[in-house]
């Protein structure tokens, strides 16, 4: 079979803007009036139709024997590396006999970076003034992922438009995701003292994130009326992006499709995204394909099953409720305060742990809003149970074993948990739970950053065992006002006694969802 024959199915995000699908639909119209003997089809992701699978179905029905489908974004980062590629080989299973073929994303490239010319120029054409191009300063707005090659790429672009224009300077930021975002960098931009910034929406059509763009632009001009602000237009539909999808689809067909595997996070270790080599791949969409397709009738919520303990569990935690008195203890720490005595067998255990105001359910809800733990330790992290991690659809991150975190730890002396905690800051912010069970030194570094530095996690476990450090860091976390904290005193504890107090702040957690969903017919 010649590599001439072939249909192309273009793989778009899709989008809830109807003005984005539009230019999608009128983009494709110029690949079919550039291409002739080609049939194109065109399918989404998310919220519009039709959807991938429909357009490449309705490829198939047309007659097609090979179908290559290339990826109608900008970047290869999740989509073009994980969800399209998700999408295509549950096609090839699906269609046994049909020839697949992936096109590689647009990536840059120069046709892209003559579109962003020309968009530049036109918004200096509209200006009544004439400012030098060493007096103006270009700002370049990318969509922003967790892909850092991707990330970089509008860094790339973004010098290469500086140099080859001749602005003066230039500034990178993001949409989303990624920073420094919209509002900070165009008042970074502000601030280097340039005549004129010029600001490009580094996307491919119109939608909410652009019109949000447009918005931050003009709030900037308003309250920097002494540098001329312009907007300068999105890529669009114009026939350099049509010719450059039907190049990447020419390519994927013909075997040349050509990615940065050598800087991929999936496929090699990456500073800061180590853990990430290998991940599957899988699709994110699920729930919002085709959603705008749909009619307006509210669909039934997932049931959310309720947590449910092994028999001889079940029976451990009825002996251990009836073993002692508990009404002295608020309703909420009784989960906590059940599952520490099924893990150390001893009643006691419960009586020198100490909770601040409110922490337990704090914690409960903050595992539902950011879904990530960090541990000092691995033996904290396994103690997890990981079918409640699953359904909660919470990470974990422990840093002992990070590489950076090895670094950090010889070039300033720490132990190995004290630079993951200082890892843990920089990395994740305040939107993480810590669990420490093994190290007084990490107690100690958590102390330290919420003081100093202001961190503020949404909850610290802090429950290390040992004679050395262990009472004093204690007594640290206990005083330490700033975040929710659960603790105990004295030098019993451990990584059991950790995981299981974040154990049973998932399962409680699970049964608040559960709850919820009970009621919910009844409201």
């Amino acid at each position: 079979m010649s590599t001439q024959d072939y249909s192309i199915v273009l793989a778009g995000h899709g989008s809830r803007d109807p003005a984005g699908i539009a230019e999608f639909m009128a983009l494709v119209d110029i690949m079919r009036q550039r291409a002739p003997q080609r049939r194109i089809y065109h399918g989404f992701l998310e919220f519009a139709t039709p959807t991938i699978d429909q357009a490449v179905a309705q490829a198939i029905a047309d007659g097609a024997n090979t179908v290559v489908m290339t990826p109608g974004v900008l970047l290869a980062a999740t989509h073009a590396k994980n969800d399209m590629p998700s999408e295509l080989l549950a096609l090839q299973q699906e269609h046994p006999d049909t020839a697949f073929h992936f096109g590689a994303a647009m990536d840059l490239h120069p046709r892209l970076l003559e579109l962003c010319r020309l968009r530049i120029i036109e918004a200096e054409a509209r200006s009544p003034r004439t400012v030098a191009r060493g007096d103006s300063c270009l700002v370049v707005v990318g969509r922003g992922t967790t892909d850092p090659d991707a990330n970089s790429e509008i860094a790339k672009l973004t010098r290469m438009l500086e140099e080859g224009m001749g602005f003066g300077a230039s500034f990178v930021c993001y949409s989303g995701t990624a920073r420094p975002l919209v509002a900070d960098g165009l008042k970074a931009a502000s601030l280097l003292g340039f005549e004129r910034i010029v600001v490009l929406p580094y996307f491919l059509f119109d939608g909410v994130l652009v019109k949000r763009i447009y918005g931050s632009v003009d709030d900037l001009a308003a309250r920097c009326p002494d540098i001329e602000v312009l907007a300068a237009p999105y890529l669009g539909v114009h026939e350099h992006v049509a010719e450059v999808f039907l190049e990447r689809a020419q390519e994927g067909v013909e075997g040349r499709a050509s990615m940065n595997c050598s800087l991929c996070k999936y496929r090699v270790q990456i500073i800061g995204f180590e853990q990430q080599v290998g991940t599957p791949q899988q699709g994110h969409h699920g729930k919002v394909r085709g959603l705008l397709a749909k009619d307006n009738t509210p669909a039934a919520t997932p049931a959310w099953p309720p947590y449910v303990p092994h028999p001889i569990e079940a029976e451990s935690m009825c002996i251990i409720r009836e073993g002692r008195d508990w009404s002295a203890f608020p309703a909420e720490q009784h989960t906590a305060l059940h599952r520490l005595v099924h893990t150390t067998g001893d009643f006691s255990s419960v009586d020198e742990l100490v909770f601040s105001p409110g922490a337990a359910d704090i914690g409960m809800r903050a595992l539902l809003r950011c879904r990530r733990i960090v541990t000092d330790v691995t033996m904290v992290e396994t103690g997890l149970k990981r079918a409640v991690l699953q359904q909660l659809e919470v990470e974990t991150w422990c840093g002992v074993h990070d590489p950076e975190t090895y670094l950090l730890a010889e070039a300033h002396g720490l132990t190995r948990s004290a630079a993951g905690i200082r890892r843990a800051w920089e990395k994740f912010g305040n939107d993480v739970i810590v669990a420490i069970g093994d190290a007084p030194t990490a107690i100690m570094e958590l102390v330290r950053l919420v003081r100093e530095h202001g961190w503020r996690p949404q909850l610290v476990v802090g429950l290390p065992v040992g004679f050395v450090g262990t009472r004093e860091c204690k007594d640290a976390l206990r005083g330490l006002l700033q975040v929710p904290r659960i603790t105990n005193s004295g030098t019993r504890g451990g990584s059991p006694w950790a995981a299981t107090i974040v154990n049973a702040l998932m399962i409680d957690a699970i049964g608040h969802v559960y709850q919820q969903q009970q009621a919910a017919p009844e409201a």
